[in-house]
């Protein structure tokens, strides 16, 4: 379960939704539709933790609602 937020927008440049994670950085995905974006960021995002652990590297706490956002 994600427990990140995610910010999902259309891109025209890319022509795709771009689903980013600001709690973890460069993390982010793409997608044809809302639903794909959503759905490539959570694969996204438990690769980004896996290769975090691997290296080592602290993970972030899911901080929930950021309310600058």
């Amino acid at each position: 379960m994600i427990k990140y937020e995610v910010i999902i927008y259309w891109s025209d440049e890319d022509q795709a939704f771009i689903a980013e994670v600001p709690e973890l950085p460069g993390c982010a995905a793409d997608g044809k539709t809302y639903q794909e974006a959503l759905a490539n960021v959570e694969v996204i995002i438990q690769e980004w933790i896996e290769t975090a652990q691997e290296l080592g590297r602290p993970i972030p706490q899911p901080k929930g609602r950021l309310m600058y956002a």
